[in-house]
């Protein structure tokens, strides 16, 4: 591998995946404008059912914006989240008892037939149903008792960009209506000026994602509310730039997994303002004692010195919408660096746009 992109390769201009990351400023605020109403509603039909749980089916990207959910629910709404695990049903056959639950199916396709099977089933047996996907017509939403839908416009590039924000956005936009939280509510519909702020960073993301060429694994870390953002990060650099990457939150990281951390060894760490913010700062320390080579995203200085390399968002956004906008610099990290590496983050070998699993 020389690491320069081949003769043929799309210049950057012409990158669907960066086009995408570019366009989801106006993404997110399409769909917080589309579902409010929608949302509204279905949080009075969520509170009229008397739902004493909820349960979130989901694959690869939804599956790391369904960790999103579950940590916005439970510490806004109270109201406690699983994550489903759709084998039960489509490999074991069996049926679970969900008339209290709330049931809701992530898809951005619609199509990942394991998914559709879980909503069908908790629809079938007494439960209240809501699919979250970019397609109105798709074997999810007929499925559902209520839909929000993504509104991103359709997505080209392999890797989900705008599809995996919006819904984030979607998720959400229920728990504000759920709580009446007009701050969360007004914390959102500034998520787009935040977006556009991390797409500021691009040309710096671009020069240091350069010096990570010949790495060969790493590890992506957050807590709490962005722990979703520390896998979808490793996601896209697995899909895009082939490397090895583990997630971890920087609790379990320190329950065995440091042990592989030594000199120059590479750790992106999601560090935004927040009740995690000083556990990442100490736990970044460790690293640096060890040789580890941190790669900081963060908007305050002392995150930002806390590590080998520091890229500062230029957003002081919420910590509970952070991981709308912290992902974007993740994602831009992902497209350059598999441009440096030789790769078309467009068509990831070996995979496509949709998978269905079962």
């Amino acid at each position: 591998m020389t690491g320069e992109v081949p003769a043929g390769l799309q210049s950057e201009s012409e990158n669907l995946m960066l086009a995408e990351i570019r366009e989801q400023p106006g993404a997110v605020a399409r769909c917080l404008d589309r579902n409010e109403q929608t949302a509204k509603a279905f949080a009075e039909h969520i509170r009229s059912r008397g739902v004493r749980y909820a349960i979130i089916a989901a694959r690869g990207t939804s599956d790391n914006a369904a960790i999103y959910a579950k940590y916005l629910f439970e510490t806004n709404v109270g109201l406690p989240v699983a994550l489903a695990a759709p084998s039960v049903l489509t490999l074991y056959e069996t049926k679970l008892e969900l008339h209290d639950a709330l049931v809701i199916g992530v898809s951005q396709s619609g199509q990942g037939t394991d998914i559709v099977e879980v909503l069908r089933d908790a629809r079938e047996g007494g439960a209240l149903t809501l699919a979250v996907t970019n397609f109105a017509d798709s074997p999810l939403a007929e499925n559902a008792d209520e839909v929000l839908l993504c509104h991103a416009g359709l997505e080209r590039s392999v890797a989900a960009t705008k599809t995996y924000t919006t819904t984030l956005a979607a998720l959400a936009m229920l728990v504000a209506p759920l709580t009446q939280d007009d701050a969360l509510e007004r914390e959102l519909k500034g998520v787009p000026d935040h977006i556009a702020g991390v797409l500021m960073t691009d040309d710096e993301i671009r020069a240091v994602s350069e010096r990570y060429r010949y790495m060969t694994d790493c590890i992506s870390v957050a807590r709490g509310l962005n722990q979703c953002t520390a896998m979808e990060a490793a996601l896209k650099l697995a899909e895009t730039c082939y490397l090895v990457t583990h997630a971890y939150s920087g609790a379990d990281l320190q329950h065995g997994p440091i042990a592989v951390v030594d000199r120059g060894f590479p750790c992106l760490v999601f560090n935004p303002e927040g009740r995690a913010h000083q556990q990442l700062l100490d736990l970044t320390a460790q690293l640096t004692e060890r040789g580890a080579e941190c790669l900081v995203f963060a908007n305050d200085d002392a995150a930002l010195r806390s590590g080998e390399r520091g890229i500062r968002l230029p957003v002081n956004v919420p910590e509970r919408v952070s991981p709308i906008s912290y992902i974007v610099a993740a994602q831009l990290f992902a497209f350059h660096l598999a441009r440096h590496r030789g790769f078309d983050p467009d068509h990831p070998r070996g995979l496509k746009k949709v998978t269905r699993t079962r």
